[in-house]
């Protein structure tokens, strides 16, 4: 995962934390609920990009391998 995208998820992350403890200390539900929701949103494309991250890394083994192979 580039440093920048993981920035970008883990900060949308923390806006969500943040929102939703605003939510919580004004009884505003709506707030909390968005806030959740980014929260939320950010952990799944953190996820969702490590699990591109290690397809990247496996396809580049195997090319690894075939190569070394036909040496």
């Amino acid at each position: 995962m580039g440093v920048f995208d993981k920035a970008k998820h883990q900060a949308e992350q923390l806006a969500g934390k943040a929102k939703e403890s605003l939510g919580k200390a004004t009884g505003n539900d709506e707030m909390k609920r968005s806030g959740q929701r980014d929260k939320v949103s950010g952990e799944a494309k953190e996820a969702g990009q490590d699990i591109k991250d290690r397809a990247a890394g496996a396809v580049d083994d195997v090319k690894d391998r075939l190569r070394d192979d036909d040496k």
